[in-house]
């Protein structure tokens, strides 16, 4: 490339490079990044000149820059639409919760077993069995009927008498 098309490029770049940041910025949100796809859009508008046997084809320099850095924000919001967006751990550590429970949720988890408990112990031996065999074995109703020796209808009537009992003594809501 001759000094004059580099004069050229750098008269324009000195000239534009403002207007067309301030329009990345507008769409990409990031002063960073606009001033990155400026850069690459007059790299690759350099490139071009230079690779060109015929660099005085470009009638409307600027209006090819402008061609050309609009290219590059669609390809980089393409490419972080595939990807997502990426931060570091010191951008979201705020964010992330902390996977121990508080104090007070382990104690208020400790409070509702205690109750449970309790409520099982209270429970008729043919409604804890039913709901243990349920929920803890997996059993279907129609298997805990043939266990306990009563109808499948039986075993749905111990089931729910036995989870509003628990959900009673534990200020649960039955159906969770």
């Amino acid at each position: 490339m001759t000094s004059s098309r580099s004069e050229q490029i750098a008269s324009l770049f000195n000239a534009h490079r403002s207007e067309l940041q301030a329009f990345a910025f507008r769409r990409l949100r990031d002063r960073e990044a606009a001033a990155d796809v400026v850069q690459d859009a007059f790299v690759r508008y350099a490139a071009m000149i230079r690779e060109s046997a015929a660099p005085d084809r470009v009638e409307q320099p600027l209006f090819f820059l402008w061609r050309i850095l609009a290219n590059l924000m669609t390809d980089r919001e393409r490419q972080i639409a595939r990807r997502g967006l990426h931060y570091s751990l010191d951008e979201v550590a705020e964010s992330i919760p902390d996977s121990q429970p508080s104090a007070e949720r382990t104690a208020d988890a400790q409070q509702r077993l205690l109750q449970l408990r309790a409520a099982l112990v209270d429970l008729p031996p043919n409604c804890r069995d039913a709901l243990l065999m349920n929920r803890i074995d997996g059993l279907s109703h129609a298997e805990i009927a043939a266990r306990l020796g009563v109808s499948a209808s039986m075993v749905s009537k111990y089931i729910m008498q036995a989870l509003r009992h628990c959900a009673r003594a534990t200020n649960a809501d039955p159906l969770t």
